[in-house]
């Protein structure tokens, strides 16, 4: 049987089925406010990253339909697959390399699930429902028109930033001119694209508003490496068990040893997955630091040392080595640097001396060579020619070597914008000149007076007598 779970957490199942639905308390801190400049940034390049074009390109695109795709306005083609799995590489190392010095950092802070989560979603509800306690004595109390208004307002605003999401989505899919076309004609023209959008609004609809810290808890495999990635000189959040406890209140009289933790909860009530951070590290940590900004605003009041709470290794946190120590040599970390940057210099020499063509010259299937009677030699190819740019493009073919004649049988120099071409031609070679069966040969595609594409090719003829 299903469970029915609804805002304010019951179900018709056990108590041990129920969810704990969480009311986060409304975060504000020093480390929130770089946080919501990190975040808002994040949003900001998600926002324009389709909508942008360099050179005529979208800024990002990623054409899975079409096997296109457009990084920082350079379009890239399957033939192109070797740089874009470097590219993948290098984001993969980036995120293991981040995990294993700083926990889950990337959750708390450039995650887009949290991002929109935090810095969207969640606020809204502030805005219209108020902060945790608001929300949950609404939640909790009695059905009224206000209620219910409240709830319209706040869903139906959640429906339209879904819609929104939905859409920049798709763009990043099949392109903003593309999604352009698909609201602006009608929409039987458009079916396929139209029912896309719908069920990607419902799915980031349903996400947002009721799986909301679920996905980062339960569904996100991400979370669960960290068992793998993190060991004892990884950096997270992490409360200081030596000074905080043993905890307690504060009160006239009391003279009993006491940490400083007065047992505030706040930590708690901030936490947007709901954990207790004081109960050591756990999966369910997203490394936001809401709990960072709380403890410290409760150690301002009660002039105690900021950081009780803060970011330290897990044998500091676990007191394997003591706060005042401080961090040891992180061996796993300087490997994954040093992966990450030989990664990164591949990847930028791959586009610095990727060509704007790509050309495929391979000999014609079940041909052989042809002599001729003029003592020349032929060798039949085929070539594809391919135009990366959002340019037209002329071109010719040349080859650098000496005495190679080249005899093209369907004459084609022109190339259409991202078009692409496909040709016949014969290599021909002076008999007398030719040393061995097997020679390597070079042919140059060129545009102007620019080489942009060199390819190489064998060429087989008996070598003269």
């Amino acid at each position: 049987m299903g469970i029915v779970v609804n805002e304010t957490g019951n179900s018709n199942q056990s108590d041990k089925s129920k969810r704990k639905w969480v009311y986060a308390k409304k975060p504000g801190g020093k480390l929130f406010n770089y946080r919501q400049i990190v975040g808002y940034g994040l949003l900001l390049f998600f926002f324009l990253g389709p909508i942008l074009k360099i050179n005529g390109n979208p800024f990002l695109m990623f054409n899975i339909v079409e096997r296109k795709f457009s990084i920082f306005g350079n379009l890239f083609y399957p033939q192109d697959f070797h740089i874009f799995l470097f590219g993948m590489l290098i984001v993969m190392v980036c995120i293991v390399l981040f995990t294993a010095v700083y926990g889950r950092v990337w959750c708390g802070w450039t995650c887009p699930q949290t991002i929109f989560m935090e810095l969207i979603f969640r606020r809204i509800e502030y805005l219209i429902e108020g902060d945790w306690m608001q929300q949950k004595k609404l939640n909790e109390g009695p059905d009224t028109d206000a209620k219910a208004w409240k709830k319209v307002l706040k869903h139906s605003i959640f429906l339209l930033i879904s819609f929104i999401i939905s859409n920049l989505f798709l763009a990043y899919i099949i392109g903003i001119d593309a999604l352009i076309k698909i609201a602006t004609d009608p929409i039987d023209q458009h079916i396929v694209g139209f029912l896309s959008i719908i069920v990607f609004t419902l799915v980031f609809y349903f996400v947002f508003a009721y799986v909301r810290e679920i996905v980062c808890t339960r569904i996100c495999p991400y979370g669960r490496l960290q068992g793998v990635l993190l060991d004892d000189n990884s950096v997270t959040v992490a409360y200081d068990t030596a000074r905080g406890e043993p905890r307690g209140k504060i009160r006239k009289g009391d003279d009993s040893p006491k940490g400083d933790c007065i047992d505030c909860n706040l930590c708690v009530h901030v936490c947007p997955t709901g954990i207790d951070i004081r109960k050591g590290t756990q999966l369910e940590c997203v490394s936001c630091t809401a709990c960072i900004d709380a403890c410290d605003a409760v150690m301002d009041k009660i002039n105690k040392p900021r950081r009780l709470i803060g970011f330290y290794t897990l044998a500091q946190a676990e007191g394997k080595e003591s706060i005042e120590k401080g961090k040891k040599k992180n061996t796993r970390a300087i490997v994954y640097s040093i992966v990450l940057v030989v990664l990164m210099s591949i990847f930028g020499f791959m586009i610095f001396s990727r060509s704007d063509v790509d050309g495929r010259l391979l000999r014609a299937k079940g041909s052989t060579y042809q002599l001729k009677d003029d003592g020349t030699v032929a060798n039949l190819y085929t070539l594809e020619v391919l135009n990366k740019t959002n340019k037209e493009l002329d071109f010719k073919l040349e080859s650098p070597d000496k005495g190679v004649r080249i005899q093209i049988v369907n004459p084609i120099s022109h190339l259409a914008r991202e078009g692409s071409a496909k040709l016949s031609l014969f290599l021909i070679l002076d008999q007398k000149d030719i040393k061995k069966y097997k020679s390597d040969i070079k042919v140059n595609i060129i545009s102007g007076d620019k080489v942009i594409e060199e390819m190489e090719t064998t060429f087989i003829a008996p070598p003269a007598k």
